[in-house]
């Protein structure tokens, strides 16, 4: 019998099974099934105890009761009772072998994770940056952990739709396009249109703010643009188009591909049916000439509406977000909904989420789970904003330039006899699967100093050392004259050293790590995963020879180093890394 990707689940239903038998189901009883202690087996139950200090029972004597009902899980674990009522589990080396056979490929391991969150639409709103402006270092993270989580819902089975909900609309285009008309450069605009854009909206800005009758001829300018005045328009969308260009270019080298960029402007007919709909509930009401919503049970929002159109009548990221929140509800019938939005702006999606609660509920409209996945700032080495030297914003695609710059650099130093078109290869991929795996790699909510020499290294957990042990175990079946995508594993034995169990128990984990980071919406739990398992292959390439004479051990062994490199490459994978290295 094959045993299911995801173990944990697997005794957490067995032990369901044996707890309902004795009556402790309706009684709250719940297993408590986490990753043990290595010393300690491969799971651990700790339910027993929780429940039988509650019930005032005598929680080992529990537990065994428990375990005498388990007789369908001796096959595959040995059952061991420790301390006052822990259930431990550790595989048998034949269950292991097992699974290792079941779970050959990354299709197989997606299609075992695939039952977590079958039948689910999830919508991810990431990246947004706004037009007309390069994308800069503080763009990183929301597009990198945003995609990384795409990839870990789709695996495990969702439907997700990825939304890049750029800021395309708004006060700054009146001032932009004032400038546009009066002070283009028309060489400067087809030599770097981004360029040129952001030069046009400082001197527009800047005019405007010395001079009340530039502003008032900007905000013509805009009122001429939201009337749908066919000049503006076209310069509008020239805007946009060039931005969204320049974007994608980003995009392209960090594997980014959206199936809907959606923004403000895509809004902006549908504010006035958010304004109707908040206003008929009851829950928006005027103050002061503008529209708000009052949260007064909440202790942050007593006094603090959320503003939903200005007193003079125009939209703002509010009424905006509202309409975006309705839209995603009704045309796409999202489950979920995760918002990859820095940690500033905690207070205003907080009151997003409770005035969309509300409004929802009022008009009995299903509601998705609203997550937002905040995050910390990119810091430099004197922990402040990372920037440039002289203060500004560094852009993203000189950042990622450096970086393929310093990983040919890493490259040509360890193999210097490669052909330079080689090494820049490899370069191209180290180089940009750092600058992601360095954000990955953290805890989303933390800020964090970015360092290149730790970040492009091959010590330590980066996606250097990472990519480097997934061109090793390639390099082993080279060597021998194996393929790699079909290696003579077949009669392969159980694991029987210490560092084969060792490995195979790390690999049947992998299932345990990829649920952690989805249900978290957390990839750093991967990351650290992906980064134990290049240590415990180490530990066992230096233990064990893989090509030895005799053939079952040697199938046993290739087996071993084909799965670590399978389960290496699905991880760096769902983190959005690229991993075609033919060798490193």
């Amino acid at each position: 019998m094959d045993l299911p990707f995801n173990i944990a689940n697997h005794i957490d239903a067995a032990l369901r099974v044996a707890a309902g038998k004795l009556g402790l189901i309706e009684r709250g009883f719940q297993p408590e099934v986490r990753v043990a202690d290595p010393a300690n087996g491969d799971f651990q139950a700790n339910g027993a105890l929780a429940f039988a200090k509650r019930e005032k029972q005598n929680p080992r004597a529990l537990a065994q009761q428990i375990v005498d009902l388990l007789g369908e899980l001796s096959a595959d674990f040995e059952l061991t009772l420790a301390g006052p009522g822990f259930i431990n589990f550790r595989l048998q080396p034949e269950a292991l072998l097992r699974w290792l056979q079941t779970y050959d490929s990354e299709q197989h391991l997606q299609l075992g994770a695939a039952h977590a969150r079958r039948g689910q639409t999830w919508i991810v709103d990431y990246s947004s940056p706004n037009t007309a402006k390069q994308m800069h270092v503080g763009h990183l993270r929301s597009a990198v952990i945003g995609e990384a989580l795409c990839r870990l819902l789709a695996f495990s089975g969702a439907k997700v739709i990825r939304d890049n909900h750029i800021g395309d609309w708004g006060t700054q285009f009146g001032k932009l396009i004032w400038a546009y008309k009066r002070h283009l450069d028309t060489a400067a605009l087809a030599a770097d249109p981004l360029e040129e854009f952001e030069r046009l909206y400082k001197l527009g800005n800047h005019a405007a703010e010395a001079d009340p009758a530039v502003l008032s001829e900007a905000q013509q300018e805009l009122v001429h643009l939201q009337g749908g005045d066919a000049t503006n328009l076209a310069i509008w969308q020239k805007i946009n188009d060039v931005s969204l260009a320049a974007f994608q270019a980003i995009y392209d080298q960090l594997g980014i591909k959206f199936d809907y960029t959606l923004g403000e402007s895509f809004y902006n007919d549908k504010v006035a049916r958010v304004y109707q709909e908040l206003t008929a509930s009851g829950l928006a009401s005027e103050s002061q000439g503008a529209l708000v919503v009052f949260h007064p049970e909440h202790p942050r929002f007593k006094t603090q509406p959320f503003l939903i159109r200005k007193k003079d009548g125009a939209a703002n990221y509010a009424s905006s977000d509202l309409a975006t929140a309705l839209y995603r509800s009704e045309n796409f019938q999202a489950d979920g909904v995760a918002y990859v939005i820095d940690f500033r702006q905690s207070d205003h999606m907080d009151q997003l989420f409770l005035t969309t609660k509300k409004w929802f509920e009022q008009t009995r409209r299903p509601l998705p789970q609203l997550e937002h996945v905040d995050f910390g700032t990119v810091l430099g080495e004197d922990n402040k904003p990372l920037k440039t030297r002289n203060g500004e914003n560094i852009r993203l695609k000189d950042l990622l330039h450096e970086a393929r710059e310093r990983a040919f650099q890493l490259v040509s130093t360890k193999n210097p006899d490669f052909p330079e078109a080689e090494r820049r290869a490899i370069a191209d991929v180290v180089g940009v699967a750092s600058v992601q795996y360095a954000d990955l790699s953290q805890n989303r909510s933390s800020d964090y100093v970015f360092t290149w020499e730790k970040m492009i290294s091959l010590e330590g957990n980066t996606a250097a050392y990472l990519l480097y042990a997934v061109a090793r175990i390639r390099s082993i079946f080279r060597k021998a004259g194996f393929d790699p995508a079909q290696p003579p594993v077949s009669g392969a034995t159980a694991p029987a050293t210490a560092a084969e169990i060792m490995l195979a128990r790390k690999l049947v984990k992998f299932s345990d790590a990829v649920q952690l980071a989805t249900n978290n919406l957390r990839p750093h739990f991967l990351s650290l995963y992906l980064y134990e398992l290049a240590g415990d292959y180490s530990s066992f390439y230096a233990a064990d020879k893989v090509i030895v004479d005799d053939p079952a051990l040697r199938a046993r062994r290739l087996l071993l180093c084909h799965r670590t490199l399978t389960v290496l490459e699905a991880g760096l994978h769902l983190l959005g890394l690229r991993t075609d290295l033919a060798r490193m």
